[in-house]
């Protein structure tokens, strides 16, 4: 049986795309939330999806950046499956786990997402430090009285 899992970031982005394209695809059962992929924390669905899937099934995503954002977390999630002897599939990269090829590709994926998420943290890192130079930053509100 098919799958399938979307994920945006954030809560103003939609899901639609990803959903149509993974019915287009066979998914009999799609899950789809809205929070960050940095990190496994907080991810309902997915969590929810792992559980469920049986020997044979497929979980399918869009993407491999829509699964995960960090190397450690990819690698943890494509263990969990072959061990549970299910195949990862996307849809729009050339990755199916159940080949040598697909295997590859999806390693190489999961290293350039994870350097994506990297750069950009160093630049916006770069950025709030120009900001405080230029006297623009000044940090977050307080959240709570004293």
């Amino acid at each position: 049986m098919k799958y399938g899992y979307a994920r945006v970031s954030t809560s103003d982005q939609d899901l639609t795309i990803q959903e149509t394209a993974l019915q287009k695809a066979g998914c009999e059962i799609i899950r789809g939330e809205k929070v960050s992929g940095t990190s496994r924390e907080g991810r309902q669905e997915l969590d929810t999806l792992l559980q469920f899937l049986r020997p044979g099934d497929s979980l399918l995503v869009t993407r491999i950046d829509r699964l995960a954002r960090s190397i450690s977390d990819l690698q943890d999630i494509v263990r969990y499956l072959e061990d549970k002897k299910v195949s990862l599939i996307c849809t729009q990269q050339p990755i199916d786990t159940s080949n040598a090829v697909g295997k590859m590709f999806l390693n190489l994926l999961g290293v350039f997402a994870q350097f994506e998420t990297e750069l950009r943290k160093e630049r916006q890192l770069e950025g709030i430090a120009k900001a405080k130079v230029d006297g623009v930053y000044k940090g977050r509100k307080q959240s709570y009285d004293h």
